[in-house]
């Protein structure tokens, strides 16, 4: 605790250092561990920065939870006492039902689908981000979401009453609608809460089943293609006007990459996942007929549920997108 306190600490001391001091430093908590894409992504990110700014700029990334959980995030980068952070948006969904439109069931389950929502809701995603002192730098989508189970289904009706992960409103509410126990458990905790009993299922991607090692525990996958969920990289907005415009220039220069490559190795590494999980002794296997028909009414569901939430601005992006 102390440990984390002081890191937090050095972090809002280093916030507004930019052009007093030739080189600023800052502590980037994470959520996922060094294994996942996405982290490998933000050290990429990080050291393009370093390059960018001549190092002017030096980032230290803490992954795995290790200096901030996820659920604590936003507020870390908010309050200043991290400059920058990465988190799944959709968790920030009860606040504003525009941070979950990637998270519909249906709506957008293909790269070249999800890479349109997500240029189309940009806008709208930095723009509430702003308003709370927060500055969007990029974001990368997760492979599509499957089903992961202890035993063979056909349906996902049969998991009605199981434990359920939910990461997200999004999953909490699917959870519900299949008639299962949504529970919500953190990247890091999966494995554990599969071992103990606290978990009997679960929706998410290739990536994080292998980065988890799914197979110790799970044996059956149904790449169900559910919706692909997208983190955010974000900045503190007084952290980052502290910068020399030079610096600034260099960040958003390197967000940009980190976003199209992101993007790019998600969508790669997808069937490679697969393709482990299979060789580990997980039987990947199609999402059955029943189960299409099951996403598909409950994601008519969840997109009338959103879209209330959510407002004009939610109508107009699926409106948008449609076109």
């Amino acid at each position: 605790m102390k440990t984390t306190t002081m890191l937090l600490a050095s972090a809002g001391l280093a916030l507004f250092a930019g052009s007093a001091n030739a080189q600023t430093k800052w502590d980037m908590p994470t959520p996922y561990s060094d294994g996942t894409f996405q982290t490998v992504n933000v050290r990429e990110f990080v050291a393009d920065v370093a390059k960018t700014t001549g190092n002017k700029l030096q980032i230290t990334v803490h992954s795995n939870a290790s200096l901030v959980k996820m659920p604590e995030m936003k507020r870390a980068i908010q309050s200043g006492q991290a400059p920058i952070g990465e988190i799944l948006i959709s968790v920030l969904a009860n606040e504003d039902a525009m941070f979950g439109f990637e998270s519909v069931p249906g709506l957008a389950p293909s790269y070249a689908g999800a890479r349109k929502l997500h240029n189309l809701a940009k806008a709208s995603i930095a723009s509430r981000l702003e308003k709370q002192g927060m500055m969007y730098l990029y974001s990368v989508a997760w492979p599509p979401q499957g089903i992961y189970t202890k035993k063979p289904i056909n349906a996902l009706a049969d998991l009605k009453g199981t434990k359920f992960r939910s990461y997200n409103p999004a999953t909490a509410r699917f959870a519900q609608l299949i008639g299962a126990v949504p529970t919500t458990i953190q990247v890091p905790e999966i494995a554990q809460a599969f071992r103990t009993g606290v978990l009997d299922a679960m929706i998410t991607s290739g990536a994080t089943g292998v980065d988890q090692q799914a197979w110790d525990y799970l044996n059956h996958y149904y790449d169900t293609q559910t919706f692909l969920p997208q983190n955010l990289v974000f900045v503190n907005k007084k952290a980052f006007d502290a910068l020399p415009a030079d610096v600034q220039k260099g960040v958003l220069e390197a967000a940009a990459r980190a976003e199209d490559r992101g993007w790019k190795k998600s969508e790669e590494l997808n069937e490679g996942y697969k393709k482990t999980l299979a060789e580990k002794g997980v039987k990947v296997l199609p999402a059955t007929d029943a189960m299409k028909a099951e996403i598909k009414t409950i994601g008519e569901t969840m997109a009338k549920e959103w879209a209330e939430k959510a407002g004009p601005d939610g109508a107009k992006l699926v409106a948008d997108f449609k076109k």
